[in-house]
């Protein structure tokens, strides 16, 4: 959050005038209508489904389609049955273990679109996507877009924690890098994604476009949906959640009220298992969890809804005792 709303205000309005008066010294909105799609990946095989899902769009919407990809080979099959896209073969830095970040970088060091968008491997556009999702940036000189991503199936994603599933603003404080396009100016605005993020690096990327005066449009209607994985798969992307989630306060301290307001489930759980060692004392204390059980009576998977926010709440702990590990 910017402390100062009218130097925010007045920073928001200097980038779209500089923006518009560069967009008229061109004479057209198309002198900056290259678009480059990327997507970063490791060992995730649903990427040939995404591949063949925005296939479409290349050569009508899209100049190109970036994979940059950190399987070490892995994956050369769906490579080869992809020959269309570019493909980087990352290799991953010693003593590094999540590279998301990094890739992201990459992608868009390498790319030549004017315009980058992202979205992820496992990702199905719905029909419309890119169209809607790029529209704001084309004709109403907007910078940054993003929308909604819906889980494929049941999931902890599903139902009211799809990403952006009630959402009905025109812009929102901060988004993932699961369905976003943004100018290539707000990205060396900011410096590109801070690779010292295992997790989070999307929302601390965004937090930086708007700390700058950047706005990021919400479409609603330009939706992706996305194949979360199993239920062991979901866990372990809830602790790394967590850990993002850490990282990403301890960045940006002046935002925790802000982000308690949006979701305060990684703060509260893992206030929750530091409590854990009060059952000792008072064996009630388990029973707490027995508030957001009845919360989540209407959730598909209401378990595994708890089991997330549990990790999650674990994920913020390990952060703060063994930061970056």
């Amino acid at each position: 959050m910017v402390h100062n709303s009218e130097a925010n205000s007045s920073r928001i309005d200097k980038i779209h005038r500089e923006h518009d008066e560069s967009a008229r010294s061109q004479g057209t909105n198309d002198g900056f209508g290259k678009v480059s799609l990327v997507i970063v990946n490791k060992n995730e095989r649903l990427l040939s489904d995404t591949l063949d899902a925005v296939k479409p769009f290349v050569g009508n919407i899209v100049d190109e389609v970036l994979v940059v990809d950190a399987s070490g080979g892995a994956l050369d099959d769906i490579r080869e049955s992809h020959e269309w896209a570019q493909w980087i073969d990352y290799a991953q830095p010693v003593g590094v273990s999540i590279t998301i970040a990094h890739q992201r970088n990459v992608g868009v060091q390498r790319a030549k679109g004017d315009v980058i968008v992202f979205t992820d491997s496992g990702c199905l556009p719905e029909d419309g996507w890119l169209e809607r999702l790029l529209s704001p940036i084309f004709d109403e000189n907007e910078i940054v877009c993003c929308g909604p991503a819906r889980a494929i199936g049941k999931s902890v994603y599903s139902g009211v924690h799809s990403s952006g599933a009630d959402t009905r603003v025109d812009y929102v404080p901060m988004a993932a890098t699961i369905n976003l396009a943004f100018r290539r100016e707000a990205f060396e605005a900011v410096g590109g994604f801070d690779e010292s993020f295992g997790a989070a690096e999307d929302l601390d990327f965004t937090w930086r476009l708007t700390d700058c005066g950047y706005r990021l449009r919400w479409v609603q209607d330009a939706v992706v949906r996305h194949d979360y994985g199993t239920p062991t798969r979901q866990l372990r992307r809830a602790f790394f959640y967590g850990k993002g989630e850490c990282r990403l306060l301890r960045k940006h301290p002046h935002r925790i009220g802000e982000a308690a307001q949006l979701n305060s489930v990684p703060i509260a759980y893992a206030i929750f298992l530091i409590g854990l060692p009060l059952t000792l004392k008072w064996r009630w204390y388990p029973l707490l969890l027995l508030w957001p059980i009845w919360r989540q009576r209407n959730e598909e998977l209401r378990w595994l809804v708890l089991l997330d926010h549990l990790a999650m709440g674990a994920g913020v702990l390990h952060e703060l005792v063994r930061p970056g590990k």
